[in-house]
């Protein structure tokens, strides 16, 4: 069948953008194509720094023709309604149909060529193109992430014509803006399309090109008896800035190396897109960097090495100048300049939020077991290192410049780590602080932003977060489990914002393959230390997996549903079940078992035994499961309904010490 192929050609795409734009691409067209019934067989995208290209495989050459049939109104309704209704349709009154009273209109509509409906399609998607930034070039109305130059539209190898704010579409594809020979060639399919492309320098797939730059960089490094320090971010970034990647190694001044090494790979990053190079030997780094250039130079790169070169030694003696005079004053000496830095409009300035973590750090000590004076030492000079020279130049290393300036000042070595790991963790990858004093601060730091935003209304909402909350939760929570912290958060939270917790719980122990529904049901205890409640919940998750968990948790929910029913008709009776003379085995038998429980379940959970806690739980199953089968609750003898209840009572409540089983889905 036959195939289509699009491309976008523009000035350079900013390389944050292209992976989305790709996404964003691959979505309208679907979408746009869907509305029309056509669907394709594959649909495929490719993103460069100045192309978006679409492959559409096995679209048919014209739209099917298609048949609705259109609900009308009543035969009795009004001319007026009526014949609003055949101007909607086109028809006339005879080509209706009466179906039980209403009108119904049967319209056929014969299918368009594939072609047009593309046509249509790219000059909606290239209206509607959610970039997020974009322009307008010269006199078009065209709004673009950059000047559009050229649109490629083939269909069964054939130009699909159309015109967009004066652009046409058309067959001629541009190479390399340098390494090809300046002329524009044609294409009829997306084979012509790749290989032209190919022969003309441009790698069209970003993976291809991550490739050609990680296997060409480890290379060069292997050649001279270095290591890559590898970098995925930053390897998205580059893949996206050259259509024809071409690593080059360079020479640093090994004078630089006494900088501290995250200020040099900041730095190489940030401002020049390098990666830096390592000694295998040592795990140090070497005086050497990789960049990534477009182009491949005749003489292997050297005059682009030796330029690069140049541009770095100037950013590092920056750096130095920076790293220099901000070791000649103290943490202590910056806090007041803190008094003139805005945390928020309504949470005050930087240096009140340093005196809240700093009165948080020390309450949290005792329970992380942290030396309560260095926490609070820790916390008071945290933040600090956001007035200095380094971290003003690379925000990205507030924190880690604290805790170097704290150890030129010759702070204790717990003090100084906990300043450069109070942030931590920062995502999902990366570790936790372990070191008590440094978990005390860390989640101080957390704490204090949940509160306070949440305090001031500024909570998440859908997918918007602005000030990471959601992030702060997960690393309180990460902190609190891997370092097995018994925290009473509710010595430190609201309500809501142990919601919160329970919400970001629920999401961390999904994606570690927990049920969510779980967590709901440990969380509806009360309970607010974290340890125990992961604890629960995995007990909980296994004893569910068993027959006896299955099968008692399908009885607990016919005992909660029977009381529900009774609570209508109003307040179920109060006391201890009795042992009722000439009553049913089943029910003298259920009532020693719930003693029998009750002495197991009782100590179990007060030693945190939650799987011995189960364990005991599961010994009701029989006994209820033969309640059930012989007993009737709604018995005629008042006296004996009532006693029946109080004993259904009895097996929620024992078993709502455990867990709110009502919350258990299943």
């Amino acid at each position: 069948m036959p195939q289509l192929l699009l491309e976008l050609f523009s000035e350079e795409i900013p390389a944050r953008m292209q992976a989305q734009a790709a996404r964003d691409l691959e979505r309208m067209a679907r979408e746009r194509l869907a509305e029309e019934g056509l669907l394709p067989e594959a649909l495929t995208t490719f993103a460069g720094s100045r192309r978006l290209t679409l492959v559409a495989e096995g679209l048919p050459p014209a739209q099917p023709d298609r048949r609705e049939e259109r609900k009308g109104p009543r035969a009795n309704a009004p001319d007026q309604a009526i014949e609003g209704f055949l101007r909607s349709t086109g028809l006339t009154r005879d080509q209706l149909v009466e179906r039980d009273g209403v009108y119904f209109a049967t319209l056929e509509k014969p299918g368009r060529p594939t072609a047009e409906i593309v046509a249509e399609m790219v000059d909606a998607i290239l209206r509607n193109f959610p970039w997020p930034k974009s322009m307008v070039s010269g006199t078009s109305k065209l709004r673009w992430v950059r000047p559009l130059r050229r649109i490629v539209c083939v269909f069964d190898r054939q130009v699909v014509p159309f015109s967009v704010e004066g652009i046409e579409s058309g067959d001629l594809v541009e190479g390399h803006r340098f390494m090809s020979d300046g002329r524009p060639f044609p294409v009829r399919d997306f084979d012509d399309y790749a290989a032209g492309l190919s022969k003309r320098h441009v790698v069209l797939s970003a993976e291809e090109r991550k490739e050609k730059i990680l296997d060409a960089a480890r290379t060069l490094c292997f050649a001279r008896n270095l290591e890559l320090v590898e970098d995925a971010g930053l390897l998205d970034e580059v893949s996206g800035l050259v259509e024809w990647p071409v690593p080059v190694l360079g020479d640093m001044d090994p004078a630089f190396l006494d900088l501290p090494p995250e200020v040099i790979r900041t730095s190489m990053r940030v401002h020049q897109r390098y990666f830096a190079v390592r000694d295998p030997a040592t795990g140090k780094l070497a005086p050497h960097f990789l960049t990534v250039a477009n182009i491949a130079a005749k003489d292997g790169g050297e005059t682009i090495a030796r330029g690069n070169a140049k541009v770095l030694s100037a950013r590092l003696s920056d750096a130095r100048f920076f790293w220099t005079e901000d070791r000649k004053t103290r943490l202590e000496d910056r806090l007041e300049r803190l008094k003139g830095v805005t945390f928020h409009a309504k949470l005050g300035t930087m240096y009140q939020r340093v005196e809240r973590i700093e009165a948080l750090a020390g309450q949290l000590a005792e329970f992380v077991g942290a030396d309560q004076a260095k926490a609070v030492q820790a916390a008071r000079l945290a933040k600090a290192d956001l007035v200095s020279g380094v971290v003003g130049e690379f925000p990205e290393l507030q924190g880690i410049m604290g805790g170097y300036y704290a150890q030129a000042e010759g702070l204790d070595p717990q003090v100084a780590d906990a300043i450069r790991d109070h942030y931590r963790p920062q995502g999902p990858s990366d570790a936790v602080p372990v070191e008590s004093v440094a978990a005390a601060v860390a989640l101080a730091d957390k704490l204090d932003t949940l509160v306070s935003f949440f305090a001031i209304g500024e909570k998440p909402t859908g997918s918007r977060d602005p000030f990471a909350l959601r992030r702060a939760a997960l690393g309180v929570i990460r902190i609190v489990l891997e370092n097995d912290i018994r925290l009473p958060l509710k010595r430190f939270v609201s309500d809501e914002v142990l919601e919160f917790f329970a919400d970001r719980l629920a999401v961390l122990l999904r994606e570690q393959g927990q049920r969510h529904d779980l967590v709901s049901a440990v969380f509806a205890l009360g309970d607010d230390d974290l340890v125990r409640i992961v604890a629960r919940v995995q007990a909980l998750a296994a004893f569910l997996t068993t027959d006896d968990g299955a099968n008692l948790l399908a009885g607990y929910k016919r005992a909660v549903n029977i009381l529900k029913a009774e609570e209508k008709k109003g307040p179920l009776p109060e006391g201890e079940p009795a042992l009722m003379p000439g009553a049913p085995a089943e029910e003298t038998a259920l009532i020693e078992a719930l003693a029998s429980v009750e002495a197991k379940v009782g100590p179990a959970l007060a030693a945190e035994d939650f799987g011995g806690a189960m364990s005991g739980l599961s010994s009701l199953r029989a006994p209820v499961d033969a309640f059930f089968d012989k007993v009737l609750v709604n018995a005629d003898n008042p006296a004996e309904r009532e006693n029946r209840l109080r004993l259904l009572a009895k097996v929620r409540d024992a078993m709502g010490r455990v867990a709110d089983f009502s919350r258990v889905t299943g």
